[in-house]
């Protein structure tokens, strides 16, 4: 018979490892200090944002990391650690944690796996800076649309200088 520590310490493992596979980026973060209030508030703002908060033990996170062959991330974490996991704009979820994190001296943003790739501090913190998916894409599609409109504009301009070179003719000609 399996005693309750060990049957939680199992359970936990598996939502970390679970939040890991199925979701396609994770924050580790720290907190100490925080009230439950400010981090309430927190959970709510990231729930907005459709992100999940898991509070693990340190040690059970620890165990999952490694076991989803992510020691690098599994080494950096420490004191009391909470993750946020979310299929949402990582960029987004970003801006929360470190605008949360400069505000509250106790909470600190340890890294992130993103689309399977390990995240250290400074990569989230640049993450932060970018600006929403959205406007990535439409500035994407209007990199791809300005050759095409500047040859638009183009024809336009030949189309229009021809149509007045005729006008002209037919005034003298006429």
């Amino acid at each position: 018979m399996m005693k309750v520590g060990e049957l939680f310490r199992k359970r936990m493992s598996a939502s970390v490892k679970e939040g890991l596979a199925k979701k396609s980026n994770t924050f580790v973060v720290s907190f100490l200090g925080i009230s439950s209030a400010k981090m309430d508030t927190l959970r709510k703002d990231l729930k907005r944002k459709k992100a999940d908060v898991l509070v693990s033990k340190t040690s059970v996170s620890r165990i999952a990391f490694k076991e989803a062959k992510l020691e690098g991330l599994a080494g950096r974490m420490q004191g009391s650690t909470a993750l946020v996991s979310s299929d949402a704009d990582a960029s987004e979820i970003s801006k929360i944690l470190v605008k949360f994190a400069k505000d509250y001296q106790g909470f600190v943003v340890q890294g992130g796996v993103l689309d399977g790739n390990v995240l250290n501090s400074d990569q989230i913190k640049t993450l932060s800076d970018l600006p929403p998916r959205e406007v990535l894409l439409a500035k994407l599609v209007g990199v791809f649309n300005a050759p095409l409109t500047r040859f638009a504009g183009a024809l336009n301009a030949k189309s229009r200088d021809f149509v007045s070179i005729l006008k002209q003719k037919s005034e003298k000609g006429g």
